[in-house]
């Protein structure tokens, strides 16, 4: 059993859960306005350099995990697609095709925000948006899309699944109560990024 699921951390699926991911044969597409679109495996993106991230991962239904995770700094990968100066958003697509998103490039080339592979040093399962998902500390959950296969550079923001529902395209994160799933207790925050609680 892994860390997430030992902490009861709420699995979503709003597109209906896939079943088991495996990580072998898993492959990510890079393209949109890039110069040179590639496919990188799983195993080719475990070669990239590492990064660590000790962040929140805050869902807008109102719960909030913290762990250290790892994986690649998008700021480290999209460079190596040649993004063109028009390219302005960041599209992710889960696997299926049905969930997508989109980041502004700028919170997308932030510190933390990773295509995670791990979570407290354990391989993300399906379960929790493995084999490798969006972390983006930084703005509501619904911007972290699981089961990445492709990301695409865009010069717009495009709807995505819950953007096309009513949920605001910011996705900024706003003051109010949360669980606090590593302590499994209901605590306020403030608005923006969730480092520090207020009670």
């Amino acid at each position: 059993m892994s860390k997430l699921k030992d902490m009861h951390t709420p699995i979503f699926w709003a597109e209906g859960h896939p079943g088991a991911l495996p990580a072998q044969g898993w492959k990510v597409e890079l393209g949109g306005l890039v110069e040179q679109p590639l496919t990188l495996t799983y195993e080719e993106i475990l070669r990239l350099p590492k990064s660590i991230a000790d962040a929140r991962l805050t869902s807008v239904t109102r719960w909030s995990v913290r762990g250290q995770w790892g994986g690649v700094r998008l700021s480290d990968l999209l460079p190596l697609a040649r993004p063109r100066p028009q390219a302005a958003h960041v599209q992710c697509i889960s696997y299926r095709g049905i969930y997508t998103t989109c980041l502004p490039l700028e919170v997308a080339l932030q510190e933390r925000t990773l295509l995670a592979y791990e979570f407290d040093g354990e391989p993300l399962d399906a379960d929790y948006g493995g084999p490798l998902r969006i972390l983006c500390p930084y703005l509501w959950g619904f911007k972290s899309a699981k089961s990445i296969v492709a990301i695409t550079l865009e010069d717009r923001s495009i709807p995505g699944f819950w953007e096309e529902r009513g949920y605001p395209d910011e996705a900024e994160i706003t003051a109010g109560r949360v669980l606090d799933v590593n302590t499994h207790r209901w605590r306020h925050i403030p608005n923006g990024e969730v480092i520090e609680f207020l009670d």
